[in-house]
């Protein structure tokens, strides 16, 4: 398998030319690192040409690195039934650059295109139906990026009275916990109730 992905990597370093920015084969898979410009473009060899014929889309994905100018990572997955492979293909974008849709490519990549844009607001041109699809109406930022708070913005109740769903602003009940590493089950510093009834193997533990 290592050996039909690298003699794979080395063919597509050719076939791909300028478009390829790097490749590596990692946990069992061949990843491209490939131009957002050119997206499509890989994304058809890969499908059409006799020595990939990776024709099945699995999965697209984002990655957020909010630490970096170029945000986030859209990630493909492709299998090849053929040959037996799969192979993933990055791009990087930022939060106000587009992706070129995949759809006239992979239309299965609809939906997958929906869900990067709901949870990490990545943007797909000329995608035919970018919205929200699994938020809620309304719903105000994307769940999946690392600045997004983990209590989220509002909460959601029924209200008997309205008879209607309302939302709220969160209110936390109690502070977020501060572990300090001083439970019991860390070894406190000062004797704890009960502490002098251990002794030996025990204590030690």
């Amino acid at each position: 398998m290592e050996k039909e992905l690298e003699e794979l990597g080395v063919y597509l370093e050719g076939a791909l030319s300028t478009s390829l920015e790097k490749w590596h084969i990692k946990y069992g898979e061949l990843t491209l690192f490939v131009l957002v410009s050119d997206i499509l473009t890989v994304l058809k060899t890969l499908r059409d040409d006799n020595k990939c014929q990776f024709i099945n889309f699995i999965d697209l994905c984002g990655v957020d690195y909010p630490q970096r100018l170029m945000r986030f990572d859209v990630v493909y997955h492709l299998l090849s039934p053929k040959a037996n492979l799969r192979i993933r293909v990055k791009v990087q974008v930022d939060e106000d650059s587009t992706v070129p849709s995949a759809i006239n490519v992979f239309p299965a990549a609809n939906w997958f295109e929906r869900e990067a844009y709901d949870m990490y607001g990545i943007l797909f041109s000329d995608h035919p139906d970018l919205r929200r699809m699994l938020t809620d109406y309304g719903f105000v930022g994307h769940p999946l990026r690392k600045d997004f708070p983990m209590t989220g913005n509002v909460e959601v109740r029924y209200d008997d009275e309205l008879k209607r769903v309302i939302y709220e602003p969160v209110k936390l009940g109690q502070a977020f916990r501060n572990f300090d590493f001083e439970s019991p089950w860390e070894g406190a510093a000062q004797i704890l109730p009960g502490d002098e009834k251990a002794s030996g193997k025990d204590a030690a533990d």
